[in-house]
């Protein structure tokens, strides 16, 4: 390890011990550095690394925070990682992989959770995505929040991120533009229904099988697409 790795990894343990709770202010930098044994530039490139992981965040002027260590905000950075990854064809069908051993446990454990008000919201962007009919933007925007909307009704906030970051907004933009341009949009939109279908019924092995389904196609579809070499455009389909 790095003396700042290791600077790192001490403030990291101050904050798994419960010295430094969610949301508790450490001290001035000079103190920090003495506390620990380090020097102060290696305390600052610390503060600076763990800000830049969402764990510490410095208010100028009032000094530096322990976030609230929730994991949506930990996580988040998983969506950035996913974007640098666009151009790697073994990482994308990586990518796709793991969707596929998450999503449909994931559809399965809402169907036995969602509310009426969550199975609403999930048909409002399944509604919304028959109107969107070959306007990417849109299809790409409410494909979106009805996924989200579904994992959201687990109550899982960790795997709501996760499957959020997976996934990719650029990712999910080439598929809908090569879904569009291959007339293939009407079967996944189907495959949205049969989704919502299930839930409807709270059948877990039906919802589970339905969004199984619904990746897997999807996967196969990109698989063929990269082996082809086929360019899938990403023009003004990213989502707002």
């Amino acid at each position: 390890m790095s003396l700042t790795d290791k600077a790192i990894e001490q403030i990291r343990e101050l904050i798994r011990t419960g010295a430094l709770p969610p949301g508790s202010k450490l001290p001035p930098e000079p103190d920090l550095a003495a506390q620990l044994g380090l020097s102060r530039n290696l305390a600052r490139e610390a503060v600076k690394a763990l800000a830049v992981a969402r764990v510490l965040e410095v208010r100028r002027g009032d000094g530096t925070y322990v976030t609230s260590l929730q994991p949506r905000l930990l996580l988040e950075g998983l969506g950035g990682a996913v974007e640098l990854l666009q151009g790697d064809a073994v990482a994308l069908q990586d990518l796709m992989e793991v969707r596929r051993l998450l999503e449909p446990m994931a559809t399965a454990l809402a169907a036995t959770r969602i509310s009426d008000a969550q199975l609403a919201e999930v048909k409002r962007h399944l509604d919304a995505m028959r109107e969107a009919r070959d306007d990417v933007e849109q299809l790409n925007a409410h494909d979106a929040a009805f996924h989200r909307a579904v994992v959201s009704a687990t109550g899982n906030e960790s795997l709501l991120t996760l499957l959020e970051g997976i996934s990719g907004r650029t990712l999910r933009a080439r598929i809908w533009r090569g879904l569009v341009d291959d007339k293939a949009a009407g079967r996944t939109l189907a495959e949205h229904e049969a989704i919502f279908n299930a839930l409807s019924t709270r059948d877990a092995a039906l919802s589970q099988a339905a969004a199984l389904l619904h990746v897997s196609n999807t996967e196969q579809w990109l698989r063929e697409h990269l082996r082809s070499g086929e360019s899938l455009s990403v023009a003004g389909a990213e989502r707002s």
